[in-house]
């Protein structure tokens, strides 16, 4: 190889390896970056373990979604709890629970089988740790409208306008 012909292959080389990292630096700096799960609980983990078990123990989950990221494909028919408590607070919540009929302060879209029951049975204790820990199921700032925007469209099934 004669000395002009490594010079022409240098010069390819260094331009090859600047167009690549411009590259590389322009696709991070056009991509949002990862906030991470927006869903977090407030509550003690004494709070969380019991009232998970109260949660499975009624059969919460056959209707309500905790502790996903959304997916439009799921079919879980009743609003997602992660970060409902950053739209109501531990007294509403205790209210719902204790309504002989929840639909008289929540009013649904959802068929009969998927409307909420009532807990007004339920000891005063458990609904209480229940009210506590829906209450405790917060969401990041940067995710509440979109938090709003699905328990709305779950419940009503129109379309969330802020």
């Amino acid at each position: 190889m004669k000395k002009g012909e490594k010079a022409v292959f240098a010069i390819i080389g260094l331009l090859a390896v600047v167009a690549v990292g411009r590259q590389m630096l322009w696709d991070r700096a056009g991509q949002p970056r990862d906030r991470g799960i927006p869903f977090y609980t407030a509550a003690p983990p004494d709070v969380v373990q019991a009232a998970s078990e109260l949660y499975r123990k009624y059969g919460c989950k056959s209707c309500h979604s905790l502790w996903t990221v959304r997916d439009k494909m799921q079919s879980v028919p009743a609003p997602m709890l992660d970060g409902i408590g950053s739209l109501r607070s531990e007294a509403w919540f205790y209210e719902y629970l204790s309504a002989p009929s929840p639909q008289a302060i929540l009013p649904s879209r959802l068929k009969r089988e998927y409307k909420m029951p009532s807990f007004a049975q339920l000891p005063e204790g458990e609904r209480r740790l229940l009210a506590n820990y829906l209450a405790s199921l917060k969401v990041k700032d940067w995710y509440l409208e979109e938090t709003k925007k699905s328990e709305y469209e779950k419940l009503t099934g129109k379309e969330y306008r802020k």
